[in-house]
């Protein structure tokens, strides 16, 4: 049944770190998932196009472009695209400074906190999609 729900369902992932990229798109595609991952931020911007994904799944902090801009950028594209945010950030108050500087603006979002396990992913990104 949950086969049929997430048939055809598209993901764009994008991890400066290819070990996360490569578990979370076996795990995602074994559960009936089309995953495209990018390591490089701008990469992926580059192949973003309007209506294809249903989901971005980013890390937060990344170099040259860090999630939140990516995002921001990724929703001038495509304004219904939905987000799962990747976090290494263990201390709260960083990553709440962190997510007010770059997203002042926006409001609760979903969120990971690295490592994170097969079955937390999977019930996260089929609750946003």
């Amino acid at each position: 049944m949950e086969r049929d729900i997430t048939k055809n369902k598209k993901i764009m992932m994008v991890d400066d770190e290819p070990d996360i990229c490569v578990t979370l798109k076996e795990v995602l595609e074994g559960n009936g998932f089309k995953v495209t991952t990018f390591v490089d931020p701008i990469l992926a911007l580059e192949n973003f196009k309007s209506s294809l994904y249903d989901l971005l799944i980013l890390d937060i902090k990344m170099p040259v472009m860090n999630g939140f801009q990516l995002y921001a950028q990724m929703k001038q594209i495509d304004l219904n695209v939905k987000v799962l945010f990747l976090t290494a950030l263990t201390d709260l108050q960083e990553y709440n400074a962190f997510k007010m500087e770059v997203f002042p603006k926006e409001g609760q979002r979903h969120f990971v906190q690295k490592p994170i396990e097969n079955e937390q992913i999977l019930e996260r990104v089929n609750a946003i999609i």
